[in-house]
């Protein structure tokens, strides 16, 4: 058993994830591991708009949550869970409500208790899935389209944030760079497959902080660049021409950033070891760098548990079992910082 270290009891954990543009559920074994899951993208939904718009995911989750909750629970071959997980946040508080509500509700009906799970330490937890989980300390490297940070991880809750971005986060950066140059949203994938047909040293774009003090990040700079470059394309009737060595000149500048900032961050601390999640997490260009200029280990979760997804709730939830109440509030934060959340059954 991979957790024998940290979950004292023996419990089949359901988690439900719903603070964004996915409906995610699953059960997690504390004895036999992860035994079901299932996710529910809304990305056909949003796309049309070109990000996500709250009203219309949370009534997405709401009709969605039930039917994926029965599914995953025929999967994993019981018929109801021992404690139940939930993200309560950070996120969009429409869609933190309804996970929260629907986690409530069934508390109730099976008698079960209840744990709020943050979303972000979900992520950071979520290579604790994989045949070969990372001890701790380690480096975790948090990238998302909402999240870019770097935190000094020491145990159980134990985090200290080391270094965040003062604009946008890496995943919006990526977002914003797809629309500039007419590609499909969400831009992280669009950009990574059209990079592969340009050269990524066609621009010199600017790798924003890389040589400053510190360890925070800036996005806006890059993103800045690249507008200027799309609009000189455009006037010169190049863009058509250009777009795959621009989409590889911005995914290297991005990279070299995330790379240099986390392998900073690993020397400062004195660590060998670095976990990187969240969606970029799945970028291959990202392993690839941080595979070859790393001596220590890295770990990921794989590409399915690197977007939002309930596996990570769950295992975060079964970790936090000692937090687990019965259902008296749904908790629901839109921002809720993760090195406030201390270490689990201290309040």
């Amino acid at each position: 058993m991979l957790y024998s270290g940290t979950i004292r009891c023996l419990m089949n954990v359901l988690g439900i994830e719903t603070s964004c543009d996915e409906t995610g559920v699953a059960v997690f074994s504390t004895e036999r591991g992860l035994l079901a899951h299932a996710l529910h993208s809304q990305i056909d939904l949003h796309a049309v708009y070109g990000g996500v718009v709250p009203e219309i995911a949370s009534r997405d989750h709401l009709r969605r949550l039930l039917p994926l909750v029965q599914r995953v629970l025929a999967e994993s071959g019981i018929e109801r869970p021992d404690a139940l997980a939930y993200t309560a946040g950070p996120g969009l508080v429409g869609a933190l409500m309804v996970g929260g509500g629907m986690a409530a509700g069934l508390s109730i009906a099976w008698g079960c208790p209840l744990v709020p799970v943050h979303h972000m330490e979900g992520h950071l937890l979520a290579p604790m899935l994989e045949d070969e989980p990372p001890e701790y300390p380690f480096i975790a490297l948090l990238v998302s389209g909402g999240h870019t940070m770097l935190i000094s991880v020491r145990g159980l809750g134990q985090y200290e944030l080391l270094g965040t971005t003062r604009d946008d986060a890496v995943g919006e950066a990526f977002d914003k760079t797809a629309k500039l140059l007419g590609l499909t949203y969400p831009g992280g994938p669009a950009i990574a497959a059209l990079a592969e047909e340009g050269d990524e040293n066609a621009y010199h774009f600017p790798r924003p902080m890389l040589n400053r003090p510190g360890l925070d990040f800036s996005f806006s700079g890059l993103k800045t660049a690249v507008m200027i470059a799309v609009r000189a394309a455009e006037a010169a009737g190049e863009l058509a021409a250009r777009r795959a060595d621009l989409a590889a000149s911005f995914q290297r500048a991005a990279i070299d950033t995330l790379v240099g900032r986390a392998l900073k961050a690993a020397k400062r601390e004195q660590l060998d070891r670095i976990v990187v999640a969240g969606g970029v997490g799945a970028n291959e260009l990202l392993r690839q760098q941080i595979a070859e200029r790393f001596d220590g280990e890295v770990h990921y979760p794989r590409p399915a548990f690197c977007t939002d997804n309930g596996a990570m709730i769950a295992v975060a939830g079964a970790l936090r079992l000692t937090d687990a109440s019965l259902a008296n509030e749904i908790r629901a934060e839109a921002r809720w910082p993760l090195d406030t959340l201390g270490m689990p059954g201290v309040a």
